[in-house]
């Protein structure tokens, strides 16, 4: 009896231990589609678009629309818009830049006649042409298959009937109260009763229900040429901005072919500069030089190489990256692995460099979703106002803000991101994709300078640990620091014996929460084209989820 009676114990004592896991959140699994965003209701709204036989770009733009319901600080059709589509089919990637670009009239005399030093982070000359439209125009023209009206109803039904405020959503639109208390369109349409929404508070946006509606009606042609363009221009000139009809007007999006690199067998996409991309993919490439740690991805040999190889790619980044059409982005340079072996060698395996500069290549030129449908195809698109509610300044009767891009280009005359006439913004928000044989994965981590250096950590937890996408978003994480130099932000999940060893190296730590929403909010879709079954994961760091396309009714 008591053998019998042990021999129990021990089964269920392997049962036990063989379910531990050292993640929160289960992967969602099924050979239909998949959506995952930062907010439960757009996750919803975008598998209910699959389940009537749209497209992953129809659910996509279906979500995207809802979280500029839901999520009005963050994103919104005042914003710009890039994304990479998979075809699975023709196994072919697309990459969309829908960045938009200065005024005409906003040039570094205007801004120096101002007394302007650098540019200003809020505003109305931080304000560029938002993007976010034509990108969606532009997806949808080419890979969308319900009617343009319909992605748009479920964004208009949350504007017109609300949606009460998520956890983390109401502290974001709280810590942005001063950004936007001194237009007085943005505090009547988001500060009602004179403050943030509470958690559970229904938030309606009639405003922004009439220029969803508008959208949907008459296409992208009512944003840049028709009601909501003159609704924008006035705004522009009553702040005193330089936006022009022509500005909107003559905008469009481009398609780009994303760039690559290898790492240890799989290869990882970004897009080209404008945006920051080119540098996840330094960074993989510098971190490939030396062999993964057999003590885990938070143990401090990992730690110190990321944090150094994120310290040299971004050095690069900073220096060179500009919108290619007015600079030459020495990309390939900086992408090869000769450069990554030059790099890698100023890393010291036992100290901390707080002195990065860029190096020499040679010159050979924040919202974040992703979606896979029932065939396979893949959409990783990101979506952003930039700061929090953007310029601050909500466009009249329309109840969106406008982005403050702007903020990012530089007044130095030297550098590559000057300001200039037309010209796009150095930018941050950056999708991603990578594969290997039969596993596509679209993936992001949303959240300004920490996205390339939260990618790679992402690619490394995939390819280096075995991780599956879920764990692979959960595992703790590292960022930039305000302060730069050797400060650096992590989660308290790394053990304080590797923090210990790591400050004694000479690395500055600033220690966060748990899940801290400073490493950025990611989501990830994959298919397995071997199987056709498609897995989703969604960031704990976020009000978000990853939702199956429901069954047919």
């Amino acid at each position: 009896m008591l053998l019998k009676l042990a021999v129990i114990l021990i089964v269920l004592t392997v049962a036990m231990y063989a379910q531990d896991r050292s993640h929160a959140r289960s992967m969602v699994i099924t050979p239909d589609g998949i959506v995952a965003t930062s907010h439960v209701q757009a996750s919803v709204a975008g598998a209910q678009i699959l389940a009537q036989g749209g497209s992953a770009v129809d659910a996509a733009i279906a979500a995207n629309a809802v979280l500029g319901v839901t999520e009005p600080m963050m994103n919104g059709m005042g914003g710009d818009l890039f994304a990479i589509y998979w075809d699975a089919k023709a196994g072919k990637l697309y990459g969309l830049n829908a960045s938009g670009w200065a005024p005409k009239d906003l040039t570094i005399e205007r801004m120096k006649a101002k007394g302007a030093t650098e540019m200003p982070s809020a505003g109305i000359d931080a304000v560029t042409v938002p993007g976010a439209v034509a990108g969606w125009n532009a997806l949808h023209g080419r890979f969308g298959k319900l009617a343009w009206k319909e992605v748009f109803q479920p964004a208009i039904y949350y504007a017109d009937h609300g949606s009460p405020v998520a956890e983390l959503i109401h502290g974001f639109w709280e810590g942005a109260v001063d950004n936007i208390s001194t237009d007085p369109e943005s505090r009547r349409v988001y500060l009602p009763s004179g403050k943030a929404p509470e958690v559970g508070q229904i938030f309606r946006n009639s405003d922004l229900a009439k220029a969803l509606r508008l959208v949907a009606s008459d296409g992208a042609a009512a944003f840049y040429k028709g009601e909501v363009a003159g609704a924008i221009l006035a705004t522009s000139r009553e702040t005193g901005g330089t936006m022009s009809a022509e500005d909107l007007a003559e905008f469009s999006p481009e398609w780009v072919d994303p760039i690559s690199t290898t790492y240890r067998g799989w290869t990882v996409y970004e897009l080209p500069p404008n945006g920051q991309g080119m540098a996840a993919l330094e960074m993989l490439n510098i971190m490939e030089t030396m062999p993964a740690s057999a003590d885990g991805p938070s143990s401090v040999a990992e730690l110190h190489k990321k944090i150094e190889a994120m310290k040299l790619a971004y050095a690069d980044l900073h220096r060179y990256d500009a919108d290619p059409r007015f600079a030459k982005v020495p990309v390939q340079g900086l992408l090869s692995k000769k450069y990554a072996k030059e790099r890698a060698r100023l890393i010291d395996p036992n100290k901390a460099n707080c002195e990065v500069g860029p190096g020499k290549p040679p010159f050979n030129e924040t919202t974040y979703l992703s979606v896979v449908d029932r065939d396979g195809n893949i959409v990783s698109l990101i979506q952003s106002n930039y700061e929090l509610f953007g310029s601050g300044i909500t466009v009249r009767g329309l109840g969106f803000v406008l982005q403050n891009r702007g903020a990012l280009f530089s007044l130095d005359p030297a550098s590559p991101n000057v300001l200039a006439p037309r010209k796009r913004p150095f930018h941050t928000i950056i999708p991603a994709f990578m594969e290997k044989g039969d596993q596509h994965i679209g993936f992001g981590i949303m959240g300004g300078a920490n996205q390339p250096l939260a990618h790679a950590q992402f690619v490394s937890n995939v390819v280096d640990y075995s991780m599956n996408i879920q764990a692979a978003l959960e595992n703790p994480r590292f960022t930039v620091s305000p302060k730069s130099g050797c400060n650096i932000v992590v989660e308290s999940r790394v053990k304080p014996e590797v923090r210990d060893k790591l400050t004694s190296m000479g690395h500055i730590f600033r220690v966060d929460r748990e899940y801290s929403t400073s490493m950025g909010r990611g989501q990830a879709v994959l298919h397995d084209s071997k199987t056709g079954v498609n897995y989703g994961a969604s960031d704990p760091r976020a009000d978000g989820s990853a939702e199956p396309e429901p069954p047919p009714q």
